[in-house]
């Protein structure tokens, strides 16, 4: 019986014929720019993904390897004159490294049954994991298990990602913000805000920060307490069948003809839920729908500057600030100058540039986790950046860069920058600063 053909093979051709091999990428490619080899490169990855769909070259284990070698950080989208689509080829790439099994090892498949198919499949289960954490973190037992040795019998890739486990936060998102806010103006917009996964478990602060500033900007702000994950890191990991069902989710959860926007303020998480029409177009049920998602799906940042952000009357608290580019912001989603002008908007706040802001950083999803020697290289080139700017602050805009460079910086105690933020909560920090002004001087007059 004759293979099956592989899901290269079902693409459209003329995607993988796009790639002009003219090298306009090779630059911006972090994997290229450290070996200096074709294969690393984009045009080299292309090249084996077209061999695959052409019958010449086998899904090998090889091929997986370079597959998942590559950050897909879509720096090579930003320079390519040809407008190559590889972010889809290289979901693709990955989905049919999957099907053919060639990555294959049971550690490997159990911990991506436990991830992908489960903790990121229940948002309820996630929940409970993060609340356990929460106790093993603050109830003496972290402390304890490292001071006891008990992390030497773990395998050497636990034993290393345990000092990179995240502080739970004391509430999630549901009991921070309410389903239904409302401003203290007439609304002028009603959106929805997405709360995300590791945002929701680490960061419920900047979910909190996000819908103060849309409240501030006279938005009605629906934030339903249960929400799927948006299905990035499974589109990204292979698994583009679980990235469809968590898409019908969303697109179930959500009434989007009554919204003016459905809100973001995770960049991985907005390039990827910006693209649910092309995830479901073959979906007669949902493509549709998923079209006029894709529409209202807005970053926070876009939103605000779309809309005409208001200017805030008091300073965050901050006088100093730099600012890293998250990957699918900039080369997924094309936001570069939104959250510098946001920045730029707080009275007091100096903004400093950042060498390389758009090169990543090295999180990029799980890479951290799958690649932690080429992730640590990344870090350390983002870290040396950042001590030229001799900014006390850097922000951010993507739950998994914030953690890179809170752990990078953690590392480094004498480091001019040791804290990490977000362009939203500085905003949000501002607004609330304002308002406090404003009470006083109420209180003052009376």
């Amino acid at each position: 019986m004759p293979a099956s053909p592989s899901l290269l093979a079902k693409l459209d051709y003329s995607v993988l014929q796009q790639c002009m091999h003219c090298g306009m990428c090779l630059p911006t490619c972090p994997t290229y720019d450290e070996t200096k080899r074709e294969r690393n490169s984009p045009r080299g990855r292309i090249s084996l993904m077209r061999a695959v769909a052409d019958g010449e070259l086998q899904a090998s284990r090889a091929f997986a390897e370079e597959m998942y070698y590559c950050l897909g950080c879509l720096a090579c989208e930003t320079a390519c004159p040809a407008g190559v689509d590889y972010g889809s080829l290289f979901e693709t790439a990955r989905a049919e490294v999957e099907r053919t099994g060639t990555a294959v090892t049971p550690q490997r498949s159990f911990w991506r049954w436990l991830t992908l198919r489960h903790l990121f499949l229940k948002p309820r289960l996630l929940r409970a994991l993060g609340t356990a954490l929460r106790f093993h973190q603050q109830s003496g037992l972290q402390s304890f298990v490292r001071k006891s040795g008990l992390l030497r019998f773990l395998p050497p890739s636990l034993r290393n990602l345990e000092p990179q486990t995240p502080p739970i936060a004391a509430a999630f998102s549901h009991e921070l913000i309410s389903p239904v806010e409302r401003p203290s103006s007439p609304p002028r917009y009603r959106v929805a805000l997405l709360t995300g996964c590791v945002q929701d478990l680490v960061f419920p602060d900047i979910n909190r920060d996000t819908a103060d500033v849309l409240l501030a900007n006279d938005c009605e702000v629906l934030t339903p307490p249960v929400q799927p994950c948006c299905g990035s890191l499974h589109a990204h990991n292979g698994d583009l069948e679980s990235a469809r069902q968590l898409a019908r989710r969303q697109l179930d959860l959500f009434a989007v003809d009554k919204l003016d926007a459905i809100i973001t303020n995770a960049g991985g998480c907005g390039s990827h839920l910006k693209k649910y029409g092309h995830l479901l177009a073959d979906d007669p049920a949902y493509a549709a729908r998923a079209h006029t998602w894709d529409a209202k799906v807005k970053d926070i940042h876009e939103f605000l500057i779309q809309t005409g952000c208001r200017i805030p009357t008091a300073g965050c608290g901050e006088t100093a600030v730099t600012y890293h580019e998250s990957c699918h912001l900039c080369h997924g989603q094309k936001i570069t100058a939104q959250p510098r002008q946001l920045l730029k908007l707080i009275p007091g706040l100096t903004l400093t540039e950042l060498p390389e802001s758009s090169w990543c950083c090295g999180s990029a999803g799980i890479y951290n986790i799958t690649q932690p020697e080429q992730s640590a290289k990344l870090l350390t080139r983002k870290l040396t950046h950042l001590a030229t700017t001799q900014a006390p602050v850097v922000a951010t805009a993507n739950p998994g860069c914030h953690l890179q460079l809170q752990n990078g910086l953690a590392a480094q105690p004498g480091h001019p920058c040791q804290t990490v933020t977000q362009p939203v909560t500085l905003l949000a920090r501002a607004y609330r600063a304002e308002a406090r002004q404003s009470s006083l001087s109420t209180g003052a007059s009376r």
